[in-house]
């Protein structure tokens, strides 16, 4: 347990480790996708950073510097902020995979004008999108993947010792390169129901060619949504075992920004 001697001093000391240790761990929730989300309240964030940071005071020596308003403190909170978001925007990426891949596959379907609020990241999304976020985040808490990245922050106080290591510019090329990433993953689970739906709208033109009479709107919109829903019928075991990868690289990506 933290050792306090109910002196004042002591307690200052403990109090300000306490809320040094916190900064990272607070930016990492902040920018992970589903412990930053706007549904959780703000006290659950606070009493879920402070309850790590315990852990982490209690299973490591970490030290906050002699004075955090002077210019090394300053940038020692900076640093440990920047570590924190880099590892919560390393999710972040993975998780917005499946919105690009809903993004084109709902504008195929005729489906971009449909749009909800998404309850994670508080902004609109397709319809589409609400399907492959549920799905996703079930699967990311199934594996046990959360347990998983909590672990890495926590293994980042030994990689990156507050004031000792910092978060370098490799590190940061490393974060945007996982990008590359996302965007294949994104065409990778699009691309079966994206091609069936090209086929419909050549089919859908065709027809509209050898029958000038017929409304090709009041044809190719229901056929390009009927086919559309099958296509994602069929092809969902294919887009459970991608998502699940994916769960898999985004902690893996994770681990690796721990690599010096």
């Amino acid at each position: 347990m933290i050792a306090l001697d109910f002196g004042f001093g002591a307690l200052e000391g403990e109090f300000w480790r306490l809320v040094f240790v916190m900064t990272r761990i607070a930016a990492a929730l902040f920018a992970a996708p589903l412990f930053g989300a706007t549904t959780v309240p703000p006290q659950v964030r606070v009493m879920a950073t402070g309850a790590l940071a315990v852990l982490v005071c209690n299973w490591t020596s970490v030290a906050a510097p002699p004075n955090l308003l002077s210019l090394a403190g300053m940038l020692a909170v900076a640093n440990e902020a920047l570590i924190g978001l880099a590892l919560g925007f390393v999710l972040q990426i993975s998780f917005a995979a499946p919105m690009i891949a809903a993004e084109l596959i709902g504008g195929g379907m005729g489906l971009s004008i449909a749009t909800t609020s998404d309850p994670v990241s508080g902004a609109h999304s397709p319809a589409l999108g609400q399907y492959f976020s549920v799905v996703m985040t079930v699967l990311f808490l199934g594996l046990g993947a959360h347990l998983d990245w909590l672990s890495l922050l926590i293994e980042s106080y030994r990689a990156f010792p507050p004031g000792t290591a910092w978060f370098s510019g490799g590190h940061m090329a490393q974060v945007a390169g996982f990008a590359t990433h996302m965007f294949g993953t994104a065409l990778v689970i699009a691309l079966p129901v994206t091609l069936l739906l090209l086929l419909v709208q050549v089919m859908a033109g065709v027809v509209s060619r050898s029958a000038p009479s017929l409304n090709l709107f009041s044809l190719g919109l229901p056929a390009g949504v009927l086919a559309g829903l099958l296509a994602l019928i069929a092809s969902a075991p294919l887009v459970t075992d991608h998502l699940t990868d994916l769960v898999h690289t985004a902690v893996a990506q994770s681990g690796a920004l721990l690599e010096r």
